[in-house]
Formats: C-alpha cells, sequence, structure tokens
C-alpha cells in the first residue's frame, strides 16, 4: 500500500512533551532493573533475582511500555504520511545500535549474548508497524489483543501449544516459537511482543481521530529532566549499563561480593528455568541435583556458569543432561 510523503504545507503539531517524560520514566526503570541485574552479575544478590518473580513482571512491564511508546510515536511521526527519509533515518540509527549490542556482547557474555534484545524488536517492529499506520485503530487494537492472548496461552512467549522444536535455532528463534528458550541477556522476540507497539499504534491513531493529542500536550507544557532523557533514549539506553558495570567494578575492588557456591547457584538457576519450562517441581530438583553433581565432577560446572561452555551445543553437557534427564523421571 503506497502512502505519500507529507506534504510541505502541512501544519507541524507541538511536541507532546509528556510522552519524552513518560520514556525517561521508562528509561530510569530499565536501569534500575539492570542495576539489579548487575549486582547479581557481580555476586552481590543471586544471579537469577532478576529474571524470576516479580523482578521478571517488571522488566516485562518496562520492555511493554518502550514498545508501546514506539508504537505511539510512530503514529505521531508520520500523521500526515510516512516520511520515508526520516523514517529510514531513525531505523538505521536503532538497527544499527542493536548490531552494536550484539557484537560487543558476543565478546563480552558469550554464552548469553543478544542476539534480539529490546532494540532488535524496537526496529523490527517499527518496520512492521508502518503496515497498520492505514487501518483503522479499532481493528489494530483486536490485532495486538489477539496477539497478546495468543502469547499468554503459548505461557508468554514459550513453551506452549504454538511452539516448536524448528524454531530453537538462533535464525529462528526471534520469532518467538522457540519450544526451548535461549540463553541471552535480553530476549524479546517478535511474538508476543508485537502487540505492545501495535496497541501503541492503535491508541495513537484513537488519540489523533478523537482529538486528544491537544490535550495531551497541554499535560505538560514545560520540560524537565526525565524528558530531556527520553528524547535522548537510544544515547541512554547505550551509555548506562557500561557506566553501572563501570561503578560496581569499581566498588567490587574495594567491598568485593563473597565467593558464591557454584553448586547452589547452578542448582538454583536450573531448578528456576525447569519449572518455568512446565515441569514438574519434583522431577526439576532430581533432575538438576543429577546434573550438578555430574557437571562438578566432569569439572564442567564452573566452566559452564562462566559461560566458558555453552550447555546447548557442548556434546557433553548434553550427554549428561540425557542420562539425568531418564534418571529424573
Amino acid at each position: 500500500m503506497a502512502i505519500a510523503e507529507t506534504v510541505s504545507s502541512a501544519p507541524k503539531r507541538p511536541r507532546i512533551l509528556l510522552i519524552d517524560t513518560l520514556r525517561g520514566l521508562a528509561l530510569i526503570a530499565m536501569a534500575s532493573y539492570h542495576f539489579t541485574w548487575d549486582l547479581g552479575f557481580f555476586g552481590y544478590i543471586p544471579l537469577e533475582t532478576a529474571t524470576q518473580g516479580g523482578w521478571k513482571l517488571y522488566a516485562r512491564c518496562i520492555a511493554s511500555s518502550f514498545l508501546f511508546l514506539a508504537g505511539f510515536s510512530l503514529v505521531l511521526a508520520h500523521v500526515s504520511g510516512i516520511r520515508w527519509q526520516s523514517f529510514a533515518k531513525r531505523f538505521g540509527m536503532v538497527a544499527g545500535a542493536a548490531f552494536v549490542i550484539s557484537v560487543g556482547t558476543f565478546f563480552a557474555t558469550p554464552g548469553e549474548w543478544i542476539h534480539f534484545g529490546i532494540l532488535h524488536s524496537i526496529a523490527l517492529t517499527g518496520l512492521i508497524g508502518l503496515a497498520f499506520l492505514r487501518l483503522p485503530a479499532l481493528v489494530t487494537a483486536l490485532i495486538a489483543i489477539a496477539i497478546a492472548a495468543a502469547g499468554y496461552v503459548n505461557g508468554y512467549v514459550y513453551p506452549g501449544i504454538f511452539s516448536s522444536d524448528f524454531f530453537d535455532p538462533r535464525y529462528l528463534n526471534w520469532t518467538g516459537f522457540a519450544a526451548t528458550p535461549p540463553r541471552s541477556n535480553d530476549f524479546v522476540p517478535l511474538f508476543p511482543w508485537l502487540a505492545a507497539p501495535l496497541m501503541g499504534v492503535a491508541i495513537g491513531k484513537l488519540a489523533l481521530t478523537r482529538g486528544w493529542l491537544t490535550r495531551l500536550a497541554a499535560l505538560q507544557t514545560k520540560p524537565n529532566i526525565l524528558g530531556k532523557a527520553g528524547q535522548h533514549s537510544l544515547a541512554f539506553y547505550l551509555i548506562h549499563q557500561p557506566v553501572l558495570i563501570g561503578l560496581l567494578y569499581l566498588f567490587s575492588l574495594v567491598y568485593p561480593a563473597p565467593a558464591p557456591d557454584p553448586i547452589e547457584s547452578y542448582i538454583r538457576s536450573c531448578e528456576t528455568g525447569c519449572t518455568a519450562s512446565g515441569q514438574d517441581a519434583g522431577m526439576c530438583q532430581r533432575f538438576c541435583s543429577c546434573t550438578a553433581e555430574r557437571l562438578s565432577q566432569q569439572s564442567l560446572l564452573v566452566p559452564m556458569n562462566e559461560g566458558q561452555i555453552n550447555p546447548q551445543t557442548d556434546e557433553r553437557v548434553q550427554s549428561l543432561a540425557q542420562e539425568c534427564s531418564m534418571i529424573a523421571q
């Protein structure tokens, strides 16, 4: 469907400062979550703290807010038609930053590198969102709800009735249909996360047609520090983690964290992942205790915990897992 370029005579709409402020709040929330993850990474709290319970829900709310605001902003940026040059510039910046994140984490944490995180998702869903700009808001909202509902039925991303081993490789698991969760420090697959930006597009279209944009602009008329951060969200995203990690590293030189027990850390992480995949808790306990003992006996546990061994591809780990799986049944 061809959409005309914005005409030069179109009236320029005032910037909605509230959107920048909300994006700034999301950035602060993201930084607080990443700081919690960093504390676990340096050993000050259990490593899995940031990946379970309330923190897991917190992370999903943060990711959803970024994607929702990206969808809403897509409508604001292309009210009178797609401005291809502007879109291509922003898409290139986000996709380029996502590539930098992938390369950096591949060398920093090769066992859990980020191959499809929040920036990858924002770039791809923004491209998909263009196809929904001319659809009625109700249609887009219903599609978003359907995707979110399917994701919930599917176990909110995996496992579930829509999952398949076919999608397990990295070049396909970004779709969200993988049966086995990939090891990654940030994984925001297309489904069901596409629901959030599409809902943002739907609400943006509704606000546009109902004349709510003027009211939204009137809610905040003066800039603030959160809004300033929100206007430079990409730079904030790229910089904040190196800064947090650097500060924690310096702190650890003065007040090092106590050395964790590798067996306890492994069993705790293993049982969390096992039960999250829908397995029986008793079976998970037996399986994780078995694999912990055998990995320790073969001096594989510490290298695996440190990311030097990829359990998804290492034949020794796979063999142990198969043996313990039969024992745990």
